[in-house]
């Protein structure tokens, strides 16, 4: 059984999808390891120590991925790196689906199977390898650290003998997993956190965390989420009176921190320009749902914006690869924890198993086509 881990081939991509101690445990289940030279420098990790764990260093991706029989990435492979792989290989990756059939239908085409990571069900045997969770706790840490590098002054309040520096207020919005980490680490900061979601159960979530919950709380409010646990789409009525409570709250705030995404839809535009005209002179924006079209209007993949009015919006792309060393690690724990489901442990290969309830929920393509029923290609 041969694994290979390649450099991510988009410039953008700073994250691995193995380190050397994932390395160390595919070794021991039998596989033997190729990892493409340079794979892990922008995360930390020099081919030294990979070899140091027991893998092979390829000089490029046309070594290391032309005889593998399990490919791993972060991202989805390119057109250049399909070509690279033989027919029945496969592949376990970020897969980003959602609008992207024609990229499904090639890797269908080309015999791979693939394995959507971001697809995985929020059961508890899976929790360990959910990696939309791991790379969003980081996402939520890392856009406290930038809006207080880009806010200018201090996030406590202090009390010195020139006078008295005011904390920081701070609104988050959406509650989810990246929501959460951005609430603690602005607590831990000294800032003064308020929070708003639509779905009820956050609340308490906020509240245990020392931030102040702030919602329309009507009926249509205690029936907003799904059973797996995401925001409802809400009603144009509800929307109206809850963008119209926040855009009393936004003006006085300092830093917004927005998180709001909904699977396979546009991320829904949260705070509007007039919202952004109302905020002080200095504040700053967070836009952690830029890459699906952004919750601030006005929000620039990739840019950072400053306004008329002196306050920037900010849209980093790939916030979790801002931190890719810690992110790289969790990652490939992700993954690892879920390849060795697809491994016989006796025969030291792999052996998927496609009744599997992480298998059905993960697998996009097999035998030559798309699998997945999210994701059938239309007639």
């Amino acid at each position: 059984m041969r694994i290979a881990v390649l450099t991510e081939s988009d410039p953008a991509e700073p994250r691995v999808a193995a380190v050397p101690e994932t390395v160390k445990k595919f070794i021991a289940l039998g596989a033997d390891v190729t990892v493409q030279s340079g794979a892990g420098v922008s995360a930390g990790v020099p081919d030294a120590d990979y070899e140091a764990a027991g893998a092979t260093v390829a000089s490029s991706a046309q070594d290391a991925a032309s005889d593998a029989d399990l490919v791993l990435k972060v991202r989805r492979p390119s057109a250049d790196e399909i070509a690279l792989l033989k027919r029945g290989a496969t592949v376990v990756a970020i897969m980003d689906p959602y609008g992207h059939e024609a990229e499904l239908t090639a890797m269908a085409e080309a015999g791979l199977d693939t394995f959507s990571m971001e697809l995985m069900p929020r059961i508890t045997r899976a929790q360990v390898m959910d990696v939309l969770s791991s790379q969003a706790n980081l996402a939520g840490y890392r856009a406290v650290v930038d809006g207080a590098s880009e806010y200018g002054r201090a996030m406590p309040m202090m009390m010195t003998a020139a006078g008295t520096v005011p904390a920081a207020r701070v609104f988050v919005m959406g509650v989810g997993v990246a929501g959460l980490q951005a609430i603690a680490t602005a607590r831990r900061m000294g800032a003064v956190v308020t929070a708003t979601d639509v779905r009820p159960a956050t609340k308490e979530q906020v509240e245990s965390l020392g931030a102040k919950f702030v919602a329309v709380e009507d009926d249509e409010f205690k029936q907003a989420e799904t059973s797996g646990g995401y925001a409802k789409e809400m009603s144009a009525e509800y929307k109206k009176k809850q963008a119209d409570l926040v855009a009393t709250h936004i003006a006085k705030q300092d830093i917004v921190i927005t998180t709001a995404l909904i699977p396979g839809r546009p991320a829904p535009q949260l705070v509007s320009e007039a919202m952004v005209a109302s905020m002080k002179p200095g504040s700053v924006l967070i836009d952690l749902a830029v890459e699906r079209g952004g919750n601030v209007e006005g929000a620039k993949a990739g840019e950072i914006v400053s306004t008329a009015n002196g306050v920037k919006i900010v849209g980093h792309l790939n916030v979790p690869g801002r931190l890719a060393a810690t992110a790289s690690n969790l990652y490939a724990r992700n993954l690892y924890a879920f390849v060795e489901t697809l491994i016989d442990k006796d025969a030291k290969t792999l052996a998927v198993k496609w009744d599997d309830e992480l298998v059905k929920a993960t697998n996009l393509t097999h035998d030559g086509q798309v699998v997945h029923p999210a994701f059938q290609p239309k007639s």
